[in-house]
């Protein structure tokens, strides 16, 4: 595998180098339980064992990088457990951020929710699945900023890092999509009639086929 840092990013070494390892790990260039050393990637991206080694501790607390005692980092399996862990806990927060938009949103927001809509459809024709999950996310993001309320903004943010993989995994579902941009329609036409408990229900629902769907991944995979 052919590791390429991108140096035409403005920041420092040591996120280009956490940037250039997420997305192997999210591409599946890098596989579930294949060992990270330390000495072996900082020759593959010409770096030195530092920013290697800042990055796998930023990965590992993102549930992408495990560490093994007496064996070191190696990338995390998907499991079950964490699938349903992450998801069970954005459901509760999306609930309610859904809930306190409904009340809160301005016309502007409605316009950017709907743009933001209409970027996640013409994504969907990109080969690029990140270029994908960036875009769903900020769909999700334009309710979050709807909420003005910052705690619960971080909190989400916080757990976006962690849902990323998850989110990854469905969206390379090509036969999920017509369901996802439905989905996405009836959440802002449920937010614009400000219909809280109609608003919350879609969104549970639209986090449940993302369950359901990454459980089958990870079945087939085990299978």
């Amino acid at each position: 595998m052919e590791l390429k840092v991108n140096m035409s990013e403005y920041l420092p070494l040591r996120d280009v180098v956490f940037n250039t390892l997420r997305q192997a790990i999210l591409r599946g260039e890098l596989k579930p339980g294949e060992r990270l050393m330390e000495i072996q990637l900082a020759n593959k991206l010409g770096v030195s064992r530092t920013p290697i080694r800042e990055a796998i501790r930023k990965l590992e607390l993102e549930g992408l990088v495990l560490m093994i005692p007496r064996k070191g980092a190696e990338v995390a399996d998907i499991s079950e457990k964490s699938l349903r862990d992450v998801l069970e806990v954005r459901k509760a927060l999306e609930e309610l951020a859904v809930k306190l938009t409904c009340d809160k949103i301005k016309s502007a927001q409605i316009g950017e929710l709907r743009h933001a809509a209409e970027g996640f459809r013409k994504t969907l024709k990109s080969s690029d699945i990140t270029q994908i999950a960036e875009a769903d996310v900020r769909f999700h993001d334009v309710i979050y900023e709807a909420t003005d309320n910052q705690k619960l903004i971080q909190l989400l943010n916080n757990l976006r890092e962690q849902m990323y993989r998850y989110r990854i995994e469905y969206l390379k579902r090509q036969e999920a999509y017509p369901q996802l941009l439905a989905e996405h329609e009836e959440i802002i036409r449920r937010i614009e009639n400000k219909e809280k408990e109609q608003a919350a229900e879609i969104v549970c629902k639209h986090i449940d086929n993302q369950v359901e769907a990454v459980m089958d991944v990870i079945r087939t995979k085990k299978g």
